[in-house]
């Protein structure tokens, strides 16, 4: 009987599945894994506008104590995820197939949301979260790695930010649909959307089929040229253009030996990938400004219901509402990262700082009521937007360059499988960490110090970036001639490999 089972699956192994070359196309990865990150982005902010609320209505906390409850159940989030990216990303490296990792976030994102949706004590809210972050640090990390196995190295920032869109997007449409389906159906009504969204992502991740795995039914694909042209020897000749003489008497000759092949990979002991990535200094930048970044923009959701609220009386629709200004500048995200692989990464995310600190320190002007008051926390909102969206999508990419620049200067450095997950589970890491910040900061600080005071103080946050940004992002800048565009298209933003 076993033999019939394995001779069943040989024989259905040998056939092409159904639409192979649409499941296993750029587009379609793209699109699952835009999706995926859309999913848990908008999971987690589709309560940001009902917790406030939820709290007082089905926990019973007291009123005094909201927002303490709303910063830790943010920053639980944050928690979980800086916990589980670095592991996540190590298992994803050392899994045959992307796909499985990604349906078991999946399923814990479902429970999750089981728990967020019939839970009515703060232990399970608590619990609720961490599983949202779990599921998280598997999305970000094994999705971000299945795109960059997928995507041409010279368009990968401009990949990263249709990722990075559809994150904005998640961001924009949670809040507000949290609130307005809250005030209109009611708590449980919130979860109705979410438990349909997560039934169409399943439906997707079960459908895609990686390029790796595609290749065995694709020759054409399988047949291309080797990436490493330096595995072969120039000096042989070439087979099509032999005479029959020298093809008659090639035999004669020694063959050269099969592992020779292989002479390029270090003979010594090389460490573990973590341990190599984060002997960089480029990347050690990278994480350090993505901490900033995910600082910077996840500090207003502890924040900025409870703020309208108290300064227009808005309900849990307006609390959603409010982030449309401060979300609505990342569409141009593609065109950040488009502008990134052309010129490098240094500029925009420097540039993207800098341009925060002014509207940081302006928030304080938004003080009191009436509609020249909102007019003018919106138009803050939505020029910090335009500044965080520049600074966002060059980290992304950045992640990608560091590794093909290693890649390229020491070959075989991360071993047969690479190490983009390892990459992003780090730069997950350091996202979660500003997940976990910036709640407590925005919350704790306009509780006890007011709100102009959160303002300046991320503004002073933000010109720390900007100097990190424009001295290590794409290398270090004494090392630089100012030609990028052509470093940029050998994989990385500078002529030498910086660590």
């Amino acid at each position: 009987m076993t033999r019939d089972i394995l001779a069943w699956r040989s024989r259905d192994a040998s056939k092409a599945p159904p639409l192979l070359k649409y499941r296993s196309s750029y587009c379609f990865i793209l699109g699952t894994v835009s999706i995926a990150v859309f999913t848990d982005i908008f999971l987690y902010g589709i309560i940001v506008p009902v917790i406030p609320f939820a709290l007082t209505t089905r926990v019973g906390v007291a009123e005094e104590h909201v927002q303490h409850w709303v910063s830790v159940l943010l920053a639980v989030y944050g928690a979980a995820l800086l916990g589980a990216s670095p592991v996540c990303g190590y298992l994803a490296d050392h899994t045959p197939s992307r796909r499985l990792p990604l349906l078991i976030g999946l399923l814990a994102l479902l429970g999750s949301t089981f728990l967020l949706c019939l839970g009515t004590t703060l232990v399970l809210l608590i619990i609720g979260r961490l599983l949202q972050g779990f599921s998280a640090a598997i999305v970000w990390t094994v999705g971000l790695a299945l795109l960059a196995d997928t995507v041409d190295h010279e368009t990968i920032g401009q990949a990263m930010g249709y990722v990075s869109m559809s994150m904005s997007v998640a961001v924009l449409v949670a809040p507000l649909l949290g609130g307005v389906v809250y005030a209109r159906v009611g708590y449980h009504g919130v979860f109705y959307m979410a438990f349909g969204l997560i039934v169409f992502d399943v439906a997707l991740r079960v459908v895609l089929v990686e390029k790796k795995i595609a290749k065995q039914w694709m020759p054409a694909i399988q047949g291309a040229p080797s990436p490493s042209p330096n595995l072969h020897d120039e000096n042989l000749p070439d087979p099509s253009t032999s005479s029959p003489l020298e093809t008659n008497t090639s035999p004669a000759l020694p063959r050269p030996e099969p592992a020779s092949t292989i002479s390029i990979l270090p003979t010594k002991r090389q460490l573990p990938p973590l341990f190599t990535l984060l002997a960089s200094r480029r990347l050690l930048a990278a994480l350090f400004c993505t901490l900033i970044q995910s600082t910077l923009l996840t500090a207003w959701d502890a924040v900025l219901p409870l703020y309208v609220h108290r300064l227009f009386r808005w309900g849990s629709t307006g609390g959603g509402l409010i982030f449309l200004p401060l979300i609505l500048p990342s569409f141009v995200a593609p065109l950040v990262g488009y502008w990134s692989d052309k010129r490098g990464p240094r500029v925009p995310t420097a540039l993207g700082f800098v341009l925060a600190v002014p509207f940081l320190v302006a928030m304080r002007a938004a003080n009191h009521g009436g509609i020249g008051q909102i007019v003018l926390l919106c138009a803050l909102l939505a020029c910090l937007g335009v500044a965080l969206s520049m600074a966002m999508t060059p980290l992304l990419a950045e992640i990608t360059y560091i590794i093909n620049v290693k890649e390229k200067s020491h070959p075989g450095i991360f071993g047969r499988r690479g190490a983009y997950a390892t990459a992003y589970g780090l730069f997950n890491t350091a996202f979660a960490g500003g997940m976990l910040v910036g709640p407590i900061w925005g919350g704790f600080v306009t509780q006890g110090s007011g709100w102009g005071t959160m303002g300046w103080t991320l503004a002073i946050l933000a010109l720390v970036g900007a100097g990190v940004a424009a001295l290590l992002i794409g290398g270090w800048v004494g090392r630089k001639n100012g030609i990028e565009a052509e470093a940029v298209e050998n994989g990385s933003d500078g002529r030498k490999e910086e660590v």
